[in-house]
Order: C-alpha cells, then sequence, then structure tokens
C-alpha cells in the first residue's frame, strides 16, 4: 500500500526494494527556502542495519502490510521475549533486537501491541505509562521541599530516573515509557 512519506511514524513498516524496514524516527523538516522534506531512520528487520533516507513529503512510500495486536508479555529468556495472544493463547519469541529499548518496561502479564509480518515479530509499542516502585533514593533533606529539585531514583526495573524531594524508598511511582521520566505518585 502505497502511502506519503510525510504520513509515517515511530512503529511503522515499509517496503523498500523488496526488504522490509520499521522506522526508527520521522522528522518532517520545513526549511526556509525550498521543498519540505521527510527524514526517515530505520532499520532492517531482516539484520538489523540500520539507515537513514530523505523523501520529499511529496513522494509516496511502499508501506508493509503488518499485523498489530494487542499480547500479553510471558517472561524473557535466552531465546528472546515470549508473548501471548490472549485471544487464541498462541505464543510468540520476538529477539531483544525488536525489543530494544523497551525491555526494562516489561513486567509480567503487561499488554503491549506487537507488530508481526507473516508471524514474525518486527516492532513493539508499549502503554505510554507504567508503574514501578522505587527500591533506592537518597533521604530528603528537611526544609528543601520548597525548591523544584528533583533527585535521583533507581526503580524495581533497574532503571534511573529523577523524582520529587518527597518520593522515598517504596513508594510506587508512574514513568513515562517513552524517556522514563516521572510522571506522578501511584494511586494504589
Amino acid at each position: 500500500m502505497k502511502v506519503i512519506a510525510s504520513s509515517l511514524r515511530k512503529g511503522n513498516v515499509v517496503d523498500l526494494e523488496g526488504k522490509l524496514y520499521v522506522v526508527l524516527s520521522a522528522q518532517n523538516i520545513h526549511p526556509g527556502k525550498g521543498t519540505p522534506v521527510t527524514q526517515l531512520d530505520m532499520r532492517r528487520i531482516s539484520d538489523g542495519v540500520k539507515i537513514s533516507e530523505r523523501y520529499r513529503t511529496t513522494e509516496t512510500v511502499e508501506r508493509a502490510v503488518v499485523d498489530d495486536r494487542p499480547y500479553t508479555f510471558l517472561y524473557q529468556d535466552g531465546e528472546g521475549f515470549h508473548f501471548m495472544n490472549p485471544e487464541n493463547y498462541d505464543q510468540l519469541v520476538a529477539s531483544p533486537d525488536v525489543i530494544g529499548d523497551a525491555a526494562p518496561y516489561l513486567t509480567d502479564g503487561c499488554t503491549v501491541s506487537l507488530s508481526t509480518h507473516d508471524g514474525v515479530p518486527i516492532a513493539i509499542d508499549l502503554p505510554r505509562l507504567a508503574t514501578f516502585e522505587v527500591v533506592e533514593t537518597e533521604p530528603s533533606v528537611k526544609g528543601q521541599t520548597a525548591s523544584s529539585s528533583y533527585k535521583p531514583a533507581i526503580l524495581s526495573n533497574g532503571l534511573k530516573t529523577m523524582v520529587p524531594p518527597y518520593i522515598t524508598v517504596g513508594t510506587k511511582i508512574v514513568v513515562l515509557t517513552e524517556d522514563g521520566s516521572y510522571q506522578e505518585r501511584a494511586k494504589d
């Protein structure tokens, strides 16, 4: 299916010269003079080679037909990341290359959107927010709550983030899965 280049987003799959590529980032650039262009950073699914392409925003690109479905994360082992389709209980194994930076945000039983092409996982889309427990942080200093200073914290998934001074060890917080930034204290 042909689509215009400017409509492509992160996670879309395109077919270039018979090879499938997943879009890692898409940026529309509108210079003061000249034609607007779309800059695409992509990874070839077959071998993981990254490429960067630039298209005029009106050019068309062949978008591959992929199946996007919700899957439940089960576990990770030497084979890869195991997911189950909640409708028919079929299981898929995704390679660490496909999961990439999303790995720390996968918790037992969480639901993600997996894109598959011919039954092979090619891209993952995480929920926007995730809840984790703070396992290590500095104690708050009395009188420092008035300033908007943040302190470092390590979460139960091993990631580091910055949290407000009133957050203590054992507190559950909600983080943005895009960049791991603190959003709010979790409502229990």
